[in-house]
């Protein structure tokens, strides 16, 4: 599928010292990866995800909750990363200051080789301690599910945010921040609909950055949006990628 990629967005983009990508469960969904309520099959099929994905879950049932995370750890490692998130990798070389604030969990952005990730949710391959917080390499896999924290023997869990939990304070600083300074947002495979990190777009505009959606269905930023490039993020960000290697060599030979 082509999308018709406006000269003045490449323009801009390319002029740009400083540039934001906000993505979603949309650009993970092209990799297979199930959406979060999606990934509700076979086994699992009878429980909804809002109530696994809670510590008042894991306090009442910490192995069935630990369960559910590993089978989802299993889907997202069979994952590759698809083309939008090369093309996003591919970005960050040829932008000064670019930053890429997620908010999936499953690391394929780093896969793709982005440096600059800002991980809103969390990451599904992190290790948590429930009672501490903090993150935990190594434990003593005696067999114990969860397993033990190795300093103060409490539970472990995913370390992911869950519903009713506060953003990691500095991811969510760190986001703010990048977004508020930026002169280009993409706003790509997200619903706009999920707080804070919805707000983000909003934030931007009113600092003076063009905002940018790129997704195959309506949401409540397109209204707002400057431009939007309706498609899904694996086709459209290779094209404007393609578009912005062109007009800089375009501008390098003349």
């Amino acid at each position: 599928m082509s999308v018709e990629i406006p000269a003045e967005l490449v323009e801009r983009l390319g002029a740009a010292e400083r540039v934001v990508a906000l993505t979603g469960a949309g650009v993970s969904a092209e990799s297979g990866v199930p959406t979060f309520r999606d990934a509700q099959t076979g086994l699992w099929a009878k429980y909804r995800a809002e109530e696994l994905a809670t510590p008042e879950a894991f306090r009442k049932q910490p192995k069935l909750v630990w369960d559910w995370y590993e089978w989802r750890r299993t889907l997202v490692a069979r994952a590759e990363p698809n083309a939008g998130h090369h093309a996003l990798g591919e970005l960050e070389q040829l932008v000064p200051e670019f930053s890429l604030i997620t908010q999936n969990v499953d690391g394929l952005h780093q896969r793709a080789g982005s440096q600059r990730v800002i991980e809103l949710h969390g990451s599904i391959f992190d290790t948590l301690c429930f009672d501490e917080g903090t993150k935990i390499l190594t434990w003593n896999d005696d067999g114990s599910v969860p397993p033990r924290c190795p300093r103060c023997a409490g539970l472990l869990r995913p370390g992911v945010v869950w519903f009713g939990e506060l953003l990691p304070e500095a991811a969510l600083a760190s986001a703010t921040r990048a977004a508020a300074e930026s002169q280009v947002l993409l706003s790509i495979g997200t619903s706009s609909l999920v707080h804070p990190a919805a707000r983000l777009p909003s934030d931007a505009q009113a600092a003076g950055s063009l905002i940018v959606e790129i997704n195959p269905a309506e949401t409540p930023l397109s209204q707002r949006a400057d431009y939007v490039l309706r498609g899904p993020a694996g086709e459209v960000l290779p094209q404007l990628l393609r578009h912005l290697r062109e007009t800089k060599r375009a501008k390098t030979l003349g």
